[in-house]
């Protein structure tokens, strides 16, 4: 070698080497002139692969290699793309150097090889393989043909552009290799024919879309064959032997590798079925059992081995199933929950990596794709085709997709499935996973193009702005020529007529299409700033809304939202900008009608999705602050009023929009603590007018909490259920007080209970001594009295949830220092404890709404709210004297502090928490959902399938999901009951 022939190190880090130092020692172990090799390699996916290959070749069979250098032509430049590209097929050169002829001999009709491989006729109607034949033979002649294909694909000046072509000459190498297997099948098992047999390719396979490694889909049909005699007994037992061989032809054991598993699963019943049927046992299934993705699958069955014409006969049996599957029910529901089930299920820790399931993979553009061609392929047979590419240019063709964006649809998914196909060529196995290692991706990244991906960072970033059009290309493609039929936006994108645009809005949920239409038509109308901005958002919004569980009630709601506060200068803006505002709102819209009320009324709750922070709870003293001020600002009681219950409400949206965006907590603390500012709002108001009236207030005045509103339990229907406690000023007599607190208590009530556009709170009174019938306000002495004389066994526990809300706290001190040996006093008798059981067991009997099913009632039903509380409050009336830990007023705090005493056993209070939390959550989700903020029907589980749906997937049930809820609420109640029986009652 001359020096002006001997590489350097620079040089050959400039063609694509990663280690020159060891490439220009390798290259000395090579015959010729290294300038020749270098020409090639530099060209190469992995250089530094290939050079090794080649040397190792040369070891093994160096005639070889020499003649491929003195005979020229592209010879080399093939070889070396491949073993450039795969180190596994390399390999299975270097180790069988008599294979290499194959990356550039032609090997004629692939069927034809493979069928003469194995020593069959092909052109006979059942092929039988010769006596002698063997899978290895087919194996031999599928890896012959593997080999040419994977050179023209790696020597491709666009690999992107032939991924197609490269696609359907695998998926026809696979069709040769099922029916040279069937060929050895028959030979052994129905040399005779008696039975026919076709394989009908499913998935890839079936659209001719195949990757490099695999799983081939198939379903077998068998019939028995004219004149043999073989009834349908006979038919399936014998197309069951011949299928299941054939199948282990291409996957079973044997001196040459598997090509790839023949996957059965898609058949009906799925691997619980039968593995073959007859035409009419398919029609049977699909008429009467089949689900709807199972009509999906059907989309891309093929003929594809055996008896064509028996093939082509069960195609044209099941195409009526996949063109009326759009119109069946659960269409809607089943599609997205296969969508949303597929992406749940993917590791997060691979997501990113995941080409084929992940966002803006390739399962997002097929889904789209699918889904256009099953909405309107039952009218327009020119969308009745397999594979992807093809339907996407049929359906811009028809219209249907915009001519730009049926383009750029095409090319990402072809650079999708290429990157797949080089993630697959590396080591020949089967993954839908982008390599993390950088030497991998850069080599994935040469063979595609080295010019635009030279290194691992420019694949990378060049998947990541890929996959981000594919996602948003998903909505741009089904969605906007929703909008622009009834907006008309241009001659392109306005195609699509409105049978087809309600068409595809029935296919993805929505129940009045006619509707969504207007409102869509409505939103978009005119050419204001308004109606501009919302053309640009309305596809995204449209397919978000489609997620939720009703999205006619979403998209009326976002209609209602922007005509009201549309020519706000944030409100779009927001929408528009925001990364996260716009997706958080068209969650909740179509699954809390609460939520659209509630934003109607305070629209500038929505700049809120923004931030977090902004969905916290605030701080109670700053509540307190902010309310006293108000009330100090504004010496009208009606006007002041108005201001407190604002402040309320806003803080109970706030709550309600952190639930409707988390799956709805057990407890909101931040409902009952808005209340308490509210409270002590109205009692500021309504002293003060008393003093305006009488020259003095006459009374100092108290609230205490009780209730679930003392436990800090309150909910989004919830009363607040008072003590009042005064305090007589000095010279007042007792009566003058007496009647100036009741004036007062009664004018709280008042004040925050009046019907306006801020939410009302209801001030309930009843859990006072002697109930409706007793004075409304009593002095700490007349409390004391009472309570030491008359109080019941079941007041003594109601003041277990009592704790302050309101007024002077030197009052409200007083107070708890006469109830607190009240409440956590001695244990109770056992004259006592059977009075309690006796009210539990009367309120079980006649408290429960008639007509309800107990089981489902998850306040008053066996092992709802009440059991679980009974049991929690019965154990601090017995305990709370002596175990400090017990004196709270909050449920689980409380249950918590009976385990740690060693009163209840952790596995019994993981049981009652768990049912108590989903009642909890059940019940705020009850009202979140529909809206109702009285009647029974917020205290039951929904038997009305679309309530349910609208609670389930606000408590993070996925779509179709909705009996999972049922079932985990009677399971948490049947076992707190059981829990219950043991605590409570012995």
């Amino acid at each position: 070698m001359s020096d002006g022939s001997r590489p350097t190190a620079s040089g050959l880090r400039s063609g694509g080497f990663v280690e020159p130092e060891r490439a220009i020692g390798l290259l000395r172990d090579l015959p010729g002139d290294p300038r020749r090799w270098l020409g090639v390699l530099t060209r190469c996916a992995d250089p530094d692969l290939a050079l090794l290959q080649a040397v190792r070749l040369h070891e093994s069979a160096p005639e070889l290699v020499a003649g491929l250098l003195d005979g020229g032509g592209e010879r080399l430049d093939r070889l070396l793309g491949v073993m450039g590209v795969s180190r596994a097929l390399g390999d299975l050169l270097v180790t069988h150097p008599e294979r290499v002829p194959a990356v550039w001999e032609d090997h004629g009709p692939v069927h034809e090889l493979l069928m003469g491989a194995v020593g069959a006729d092909p052109g006979a109607p059942a092929p039988v393989a010769a006596p002698d034949a063997d899978a290895d033979a087919v194996r031999r002649a599928y890896r012959q043909v593997l080999l040419r294909l994977v050179a023209d694909d790696a020597t491709s000046v666009d690999p992107v552009a032939l991924m197609p072509e490269v696609g359907r000459r695998l998926s026809d190498l696979a069709d040769a290799a099922l029916d040279a297997s069937l060929a050895l099948a028959r030979r052994d098992i129905d040399p005779g024919g008696r039975v026919r047999l076709a394989v009908i390719a499913m998935g890839k396979t079936g659209a001719r879309e195949l990757n490099y490694i695999s799983d081939v889909d198939v379903v077998d049909v068998a019939e028995a064959a004219p004149g043999s005699g073989a009834d349908e007994r006979e038919v399936v037992e014998i197309g069951t032997r011949l299928a299941a061989l054939a199948a282990q032809g291409c996957s079973g054991a044997g001196a040459e590798q598997p090509l790839w598993s023949v996957d059965t699963a898609l058949r009906p019943e799925g691997r619980d079925g039968a593995l073959v049927r007859t035409v009419d046992s398919y029609v049977a299934y699909y008429t009467k059992w089949a689900q709807t993705w199972e009509f999906q699958a059907l989309l891309k069955a093929r003929a594809a081995a055996g008896d064509a014409a028996l093939g082509h006969a069960f195609e044209e049996a099941v195409a009526p199933f996949v063109w009326s599957a759009a119109g069946r029910d659960g269409f809607v529901e089943n599609a997205r929950a296969m969508r949303t089930r597929v992406e749940d299920n993917i590791p997060r820790r691979e997501a990113a990596r995941e080409l084929k399931l992940g966002r803006g993979g390739l399962r997002d553009v097929e889904f789209t794709v699918q889904l256009l061609q099953l909405v309107h392929g039952r009218t327009d047979g020119s969308l009745r085709v397999r594979d992807t590419v093809s339907a996407i240019a049929a359906l811009t063709a028809g219209g249907y997709i915009g001519r730009a964006q049926g383009a750029e649809l095409t090319t990402c998914y072809c650079f999708l499935r290429a990157v797949e196909h080089r993630t697959q060529l590396l080591r020949m196995r089967r993954t839908h996973l982008v390599p993390s290692d950088p030497h991998e991706l850069r080599t994935i990244g040469r063979s595609l193009d080295a010019t635009r991906f030279p290194s691992a960072e420019a694949l990378t970033a060049e998947l990541d702005r890929v996959r981000h059009r594919v996602r948003t290309l998903h909505e741009d493609v089904y969605y906007q020529p929703i909008v622009a039929a009834t907006a008309r936006l241009s001659p392109d994108e306005a195609a699509l007529d409105q049978d087809a645009a309600r068409a595809r809005l029935a296919a993805i949920g929505y129940l009045d299409p006619r509707g969504a239409l207007a409102h869509i038509s409505a939103l978009t109308a005119g050419t204001s700033r308004r109606a501009t901005i919302q053309r640009h958002l309305l596809p995204v919004i449209i397919s978000w809304l489609a997620d939720g569980a009703d999205p006619d009630m979403g998209l009326a709601s976002f209609r209602t939202l922007s005509e009201q506060i549309g020519d706000s200068h944030w409100y779009l803006a927001l929408l528009r900008d925001s990364g996260v505002a716009a997706a958080r709102l068209c969650r909740m819209l179509p699954n809390s009608r609460w939520i659209a009320d509630a934003l109607s009324n305070r629209p500038e709750a929505i700049s809120w999705l923004d931030d977090d922070d902004l969905l916290e709870p605030m701080d109670p003293q700053r509540l307190r602050a902010e309310v006293a001020a108000l009330v100090g600002r504004h010496p009208d009681a009606r006007t002041a009023a108005l201001r407190v219950r604002a402040v309320r409400s806003r803080e109970v949206t706030r709550a309600g929009l952190a639930d409707a965006l988390c799956g709805i907590a057990p407890t909101r603390p931040g409902i009952a603590q808005s209340s308490d500012a509210a409270l002590s709002g109205a009692l500021t108001i309504a002293q003060r007018e008393w003093a305006e009236e009488h020259g003095t207030t006459e009374t100092d005045i108290a609230l205490v909490a009780m209730g679930r509103y003392g436990g800090e339990e309150s909910s989004y229907a919830s009363d607040a259920d008072i003590l009042v406690v005064h305090r007589g000023l000095e010279g007042v007599p007792e009566a003058r007080a007496a009647e100036a607190a009741t004036h007062v208590a009664n004018r709280v009530r008042a004040l925050l209970g009046t019907t306006t556009a801020q939410m009302s709170l209801g001030v309930d009174m009843d859990l006072r001594p002697e109930g409706r019938s007793g004075p409304m306000s009593r002095t700490v002495a007349s409390y004391r009295e009472y309570y030491g004389r008359w109080a019941s066994t079941w007041e003594r526990q109601a003041l277990l949830r009592a704790r302050p809300a309101a007024g002077p706290e030197d009052l409200l001190e007083e107070f708890f220092r006469v109830v607190d040996p009240i409440r956590y006093g001695a244990e109770p008798t056992a004259g006592e404890l059977r009075d309690i059981r006796l009210l539990k067991a009367r309120m079980e009997t006649e408290r429960l709404p008639r007509g309800i099913e107990p089981n489902r009632h998850v306040k008053l039903g066996p092992g709802g709210l009440s059991d679980v509380e009974w049991v929690v409050q019965l154990l601090q009336l017995r305990h709370a004297g002596a175990v400090e830990g017990l004196r709270t007023t909050h449920t689980l705090a409380a249950l918590q502090a009976e385990v740690a005493a060693g009163l209840v056993q952790e596995d019994d209070a993981a049981i009652l928490r768990e049912a108590w939390s989903l009642a909890s959550r059940i019940r705020a989700g009850n009202v979140l959902a529909t809206g109702r903020t009285s009647g029974v029907k917020l205290d039951v589980l929904p038997r009305v399938h679309r309530e349910l749906v609208l609670l389930a997937r606000l408590l993070g049930y996925r779509a179709g999901a909705e009996s999972a809820l049922e079932e985990d609420w009677l399971r948490a109640a049947r076992r707190s009951r059981e829990v219950m029986d043991r605590l409570f009652w012995e």
